[in-house]
């Protein structure tokens, strides 16, 4: 049996008051009602989030790219070595990564998390703070974490998240990194959605047929191992997921507790999401989805979820790089809500 993780409390849920004065400030503004689309509601969301009407605009948006390497890669399941995501987790710390780009133009801060990196020692003390492990286990043949560190990484991602918010986060953006990473993803979803896994493996970094069958036999061994356990998310984590994909359940299940909203990137964060739903229900009303990936689990997990995505752009890159493409437009929302002109500010007689 794997322990239980300290339960999460109740999620609250966003202020219906603040979205309904924004559904109705929304009416009073010198456009046609619906006419910003999308932007409405998007802007009475963050207004519900903040239990504000006009809502305020974004201060101290935070990304958190989570590192992890996973056992399943030795199975040819990635274009690419294990060896990249310790040299792209020192390419983050360095500032040039796709994620720091995008970041500096949406206006958030970065941060990188060294989870389960392969690596004797972590890139520096702050990026290993919650390390759990060099490596979750290759999931085709055992499970991916044993049942204490299952838990240890869970909570690793809720203290993160506590962090974020103490230090005056007011929106939250999960990335990740790890090569193979969209494997265990893939197998997360497929268990948590019961989905056969040739309906849901994707070609994650680019890989050919060979690695797509490979890919998908991968997945299909993991799912053997869960199929009595799909209504238990810790034990399909523990088994079929990984380290940094539990830290990131922990981190959006423990920012909807601290009411704080949160943009979802791709297939592997959305993965832990679902995972997160299910450990907090509720938790996905404090969520946007950014964007939509590339990967068919990715789809899948969204559709779950009820999640529409803001973007959608063929992305398929992960670090949080879709949710940062989508930050601007979350921006905008609160922008166009809060300081257009209203008809009678305007003058304007309707």
């Amino acid at each position: 049996m794997t322990p239980s993780v300290a339960y999460f409390p109740a999620v609250p849920t966003p202020d219906a008051e603040a979205a309904s004065a924004a559904r109705e400030r929304q009416s009073m503004l010198t456009k046609p009602l619906g006419a910003l689309g999308r932007l409405e509601d998007l802007a009475a969301w963050v207004a519900a989030c903040q239990g504000a009407c006009p809502p305020r605009q974004f201060e101290r948006a935070r990304v958190v790219v989570f590192a992890g390497d996973h056992g399943v890669t030795a199975a040819g399941v990635s274009a690419y070595p294990a060896e990249v995501t310790a040299a792209m987790v020192a390419n983050f710390d360095a500032g040039g990564a796709a994620v720091n780009v995008l970041a500096t133009l949406a206006g958030a801060g970065v941060r990188v998390a060294d989870i389960a990196v392969d690596t004797a020692e972590p890139l520096s003390p702050s990026i290993g703070a919650h390390k759990i492990r060099r490596s979750s286990g290759n999931i085709s043949s055992e499970d991916a974490l044993t049942p204490d560190e299952v838990v240890e990484a869970i909570e690793a991602g809720r203290r993160i998240a506590d962090e974020e918010v103490d230090e005056g986060a007011d929106l939250l953006i999960a990335g990740d990194m790890g090569i193979g990473n969209t494997t265990p993803a893939t197998a997360l979803v497929a268990a948590l959605t019961d989905t056969e896994p040739v309906a849901v493996v994707g070609r994650g970094t680019g890989i050919d047929d060979a690695g797509w069958g490979r890919k998908t036999a991968a997945v299909r061994d993991a799912l053997y191992r869960t199929r009595r356990l799909t209504a238990d998310p810790i034990a399909l984590l523990r088994i079929c997921g990984g380290a940094d994909l539990a830290a990131m359940t922990g981190f959006c299940a423990q920012a909807a507790v601290r009411r704080t909203p949160v943009l979802l990137d791709g297939v592997v964060v959305t993965a832990a999401a679902l995972a997160a739903e299910r450990l907090a229900p509720g938790a996905k009303q404090w969520w946007q989805a950014g964007h939509r990936s590339t990967e068919p689990a990715h789809s899948l997990a969204l559709r779950d979820l009820d999640l529409d995505p803001i973007v959608d752009l063929g992305m398929r890159l992960g670090e949080g790089t879709g949710a940062l493409i989508a930050l601007p437009v979350l921006r905008a929302a609160v922008a166009t809500l809060a300081s257009m002109a209203t008809f009678e500010e305007a003058g304007i007689d309707t």
